[in-house]
């Protein structure tokens, strides 16, 4: 077996496990209104379990159900043991092992309901003059039973083990952090009264769970952006003492959704791989306990070595196992080189999280998450030869799925290598997992046996000699070219031409354009360029990005010393200035070298769909052919096609 650290066996108290990988608590938005288990939760889960994770946590679980808000998971009443009952079965059925997390949100229920909410001490109401009381004595009580209640629920409904989330500034943080703890009776103020919640929390499930069932803590390692925050130091005297109240295991997490730090709980491309084990491993030799490294791993051997190295006992892959479920199964019989990756782009995950049009998480790199039953590959019983234009991720990942069902695919791709688009993003910094990821893709389609053509234009004539039943077009998009005086000059480039190596801009250097990919130019150039000014037309740059990149590339900016000019259009470009109206004023901005970074649209496709419509040959089209979006659209729009011919 490969990786034989990672899927070796691990024993806590009456819980084994058959490896050392955790797919953990993530939200979905799959629960419910009611916040009931669905059926959608069960398929995604039972994914996992047939794909080989050793341990399935759900989702945050609300152990009070007035403070639980809709469409998160509750066991905040005996009405809701039934189909928490169906997902264990579910899971074991299908050999897998089931943890729920219990979960009182604090601060963060704020965000989806306007009352019930429980705070640790007197918050004011932002932009009001109302203030949220902290909790009272007796509504501390009651939750603290509220846990206790959960965990003997948790075990009539069958979990093998339960998680106490005490991490991210949900309310038990909130008491033992002092930045939130404002308290002056006995449960603030001292590090033995900040602790006391948690602690009564602890006794609390364990006195209501058998003996030998597991408790885990998801703990911050620290506070990060808080000022006078919790410290490591801090945290490690608290899981102390969490051992001693029947804590059996620590997920390490890190991060808080008050400030920057929200970056570290979903952690964007822009992080580090493994950024937060070494805390784990110090929470670890200092506690003794057996710990759980998070953050960033979506490699097997990346993983491996961590449990190798003794940095922790077990790791969690998460978004990896969002982006291919059978994640396990492919480490472990040797198979790694075909993982789909994640990537860390937050796309479908976090941002789909977030975002209320988003009716669940999705995955740029698995358009099947959250499709589990309706999504499965079923193989076709009328094969058709069909003719891909494009070998961007939105070609490639129709390709390989219409291989996969038995469609004879041939995709021609005009430039002489596969990955579009995509490639071309990863050429930006910290982004270089981006253009693996592409590649990759093209090398799985070449082990699926697709047929590929590079230095293949898709034209009238070429269909005519392919013949094929049905056309996808994916041929991508292409740089906007502003109508602006003097955006013909030799100093003058655009985005895609620096990110391919194909032009440089030098000396003083202003980027027309402050979406993600001006901004990505931008950071790219910073250590050339004498001087880097953007100028964008909206109010604020980053408009286009998740929350958590943009976060990210701001501080980029910020460290890099490149200047924003928002709320002005570019006018004229000179040979030695950018001419800009702000403020209804002309300024001269001067610069050596300029970049347009003003977007992309469509490629022409006039002549494929023509030639269709005449022959009557059913067409696609798809990804950025549509509209210049995110690769996330792309690959979701191809999979949709893919499985409907």
């Amino acid at each position: 077996m490969a990786f034989d650290n990672l899927f070796s066996p691990i024993k806590i108290r009456g819980m084994e496990l058959k490896n050392r990988v955790v797919f953990p608590a993530m939200g979905t938005k799959m629960p419910s209104e009611d916040k009931y288990v669905t059926q959608q939760i069960i398929d995604y889960h039972v994914a996992r379990v047939l794909g080989g994770n050793g341990l399935n946590f759900t989702e945050v679980c609300g152990v009070h159900d007035p403070s639980t808000p809709k469409n998160f998971l509750s066991i905040g009443d005996d009405k809701y043991i039934p189909r928490l009952k169906k997902l264990v079965d579910a899971i074991h059925s299908a050999g897998g092992k089931a943890g729920i997390q219990l979960w009182q949100g604090g601060m963060a229920t704020a965000s989806y309901q306007n009352q019930d909410i429980i705070l640790v001490s007197d918050t004011p109401i932002y932009g009001t003059d109302k203030v949220i009381p902290g909790a009272s004595i007796e509504t501390i009580k009651e939750v603290i039973k509220s846990f206790g209640y959960a965990a003997r629920r948790a075990v009539e409904a069958g979990f093998d083990c339960i998680e106490f989330h005490a991490g991210h500034n949900y309310l038990p943080h909130a008491f033992l952090s002092p930045f939130f703890n404002k308290r002056t009776d006995e449960y603030g103020g001292s590090f033995e009264n900040r602790v006391r919640f948690l602690i009564e929390c602890i006794e609390s499930i364990r006195n209501n769970i058998p003996e030998d069932m597991p408790l885990f803590m998801r703990i911050v390692a620290h506070d990060d952006n808080l000022e006078n925050g919790i410290s490591i130091e801090e945290t490690i005297e608290f899981c102390k003492l969490a051992k001693k109240a029947g804590i059996d295991v620590l997920n390490v997490s890190r991060g808080n959704f008050s400030s920057a730090a929200i970056k570290y709980e979903v952690p964007p491309v822009d992080l580090p791989r493994g950024f937060n084990v070494d805390n784990a491993e110090r929470i670890k030799k200092e506690t003794g306990m057996i710990t759980i490294a998070v953050g960033r791993i979506n490699d097997p051997s990346q993983a491996d070595e961590i449990i190798k190295g003794g940095k922790a006992d077990m790791v969690v892959v998460g978004r990896g196992q969002l982006a291919d479920p059978e994640f396990c199964n492919k480490a472990s019989s040797g198979k790694e080189n075909t993982i789909v990756k994640c990537v860390g782009c937050n796309q479908g995950c976090y941002d789909g999280f977030v975002n209320p049009q988003v009716p669940y998480i999705t995955c740029l790199r698995n358009p099947a998450l959250g499709k589990e039953a309706e999504y499965r590959l079923i193989k076709t019983d009328n094969p058709k030869k069909i003719l891909i234009a494009g070998g961007g991720v939105a070609g490639l990942e129709a390709a390989i799925t219409l291989k996969r069902r038995g469609h004879t695919p041939i995709l021609c791709e005009s430039n002489n290598s596969l990955g579009g688009q995509f490639v071309l993003a990863g050429e930006a910094p910290r982004k270089e997992e981006l253009k693996i990821a592409a590649l990759s893709m093209g090398e799985m389609a070449k082990l699926e046996n697709v047929e590929i053509r590079l230095s293949t234009p898709v034209t009238p004539e070429l269909i005519k000699k392919i013949n094929p039943d049905e056309v996808i077009i994916a041929i991508g998009a292409e740089p906007i070219k502003p109508n602006i005086t003097g955006s013909n000059g030799d100093h003058v480039t655009n985005s895609h031409d620096i990110l391919a190596g194909n032009s440089t801009a030098n000396g003083n250097v202003v980027v027309i354009g402050g979406g993600l990919v001006g901004l990505e130019v931008a950071e790219y150039l910073s250590e050339s360029a004498n001087s880097i000014t953007v100028v964008e037309m909206l109010d604020q740059v980053a408009k286009d990005l998740g929350q958590l990149r943009k976060i990210c590339v701001m501080e980029s900016l910020h460290t890099h010393n490149i200047k924003t000019f928002t709320s002005a259009k570019c006018v004229e470009i000179k040979e030695d200035a950018v001419i800009i109206e702000k403020d209804g004023e002309l300024q001269a901005i001067p610069c050596n070298s300029v970049v347009i970074a003003i977007g992309a649209k469509s490629r022409a496709s006039n002549d494929i769909i023509m030639y269709c419509d005449e022959n009557n040959i059913p067409y696609h089209t798809i990804g950025d052919a549509v509209r210049a979006r995110r690769a996330l659209n792309a690959t979701a729009e191809a999979a949709e096609v893919a499985r409907a011919i």
